[in-house]
């Protein structure tokens, strides 16, 4: 009976194993099929004039690449999630902290309730909610970098507030409880103890809603708007990849059907080199 007992034991855990296997598997297919497909169609425009030259309408012209280029359109993303990051990270690390070390009340209940709900909006409800709210309180900048990187923020805020709840919820209470007999003010013991210690989920949900934000285009095409030279003032209309990819993979241009598959392909790049430095910057201890 031992020996029956141990035997199904072994044959249910190398089951449940394969089957975990072939769901990583499962997962892993679209993924690689993504890259492996913006890598053969977007690799052969990849240059660095491609990177750096101003856009192209699908005309060749002599001496000059027929893809054009994507200069402005990179400059403009940067810019905007920057300011867009500036914006949701504070506000949605502090906001998780509330609901994690603070929260146990009415308020913290409302607040992760209506976190909840802006996780799981459309963001074209985001971008037409922001745009709707600059033109009614200031309809000059309704199509602007600003507004873009308002709507881009909406959408951030509530995927950092939530990973970095659920990060610091998993620090343990003996830490807090050591820090508190060691007479560590509750501020210093939350921020020096527990999100240090937590820190890795919460750079890792920083680094989900930058690539979210980086990859939209129904938002900036309500807000932000489009702008052939990119990024030319805070107050005017911004041309971003996410758009420019939308525009270009639309037209009949076969040139510009290819710098639309290039763009793609360095805004998978530009994602993983994010992730990469933020798995590098999670290696460190803060000091």
């Amino acid at each position: 009976m031992k020996f029956n007992r141990d035997g199904r034991r072994r044959i249910f855990n190398w089951v449940v194993s394969g089957l975990c296997f072939l769901c990583v598997v499962a997962a892993l297919i679209p993924l690689l099929s993504i890259i492996y497909t913006a890598v053969i169609n977007g690799g052969r425009v990849l240059s660095f004039n491609f990177l750096v030259a101003p856009l192209s309408f699908g005309f060749c012209t002599p001496g000059v690449s027929c893809y054009g280029g994507i200069g402005p359109a990179l400059a403009a993303t940067l810019i905007v999630v920057g300011i867009a990051s500036g914006i949701s990270v504070p506000t949605g690390v502090l906001a998780g902290i509330y609901l994690s070390e603070y929260g146990k009340n009415r308020l913290g209940r409302s607040i992760s309730f209506f976190t909840d709900v802006m996780t799981g909006s459309p963001s074209i409800v985001v971008g037409l909610f922001v745009y709707a709210a600059f033109v009614y309180f200031e309809p000059r900048l309704a199509f602007s970098a600003l507004s873009g990187s308002v709507a881009l923020a909406v959408i951030m805020i509530p995927i950092v507030t939530r990973t970095t709840e659920e990060g610091l919820r998993l620090v343990p209470n003996a830490l807090r409880e050591g820090a508190y007999a060691l007479g560590i003010p509750r501020y210093r013991a939350v921020v020096q103890i527990v999100l240090s210690t937590g820190r890795s989920v919460v750079i890792t949900g920083v680094v989900l809603a930058v690539m979210r934000a980086a990859g939209e285009v129904a938002p900036l095409l309500l807000t932000a708007f489009w702008n052939n030279n990119g990024f030319t003032g805070i107050n005017q209309p911004a041309g971003l990849l996410g758009p420019l990819i939308y525009m270009d993979a639309e037209s009949p241009s076969p040139y510009l059907v290819a710098a639309a598959w290039g763009a793609s392909l360095i805004l998978i790049l530009l994602m993983l080199g994010i992730s990469l430095a933020a798995r590098i910057a999670l290696r460190k201890r803060f000091t």
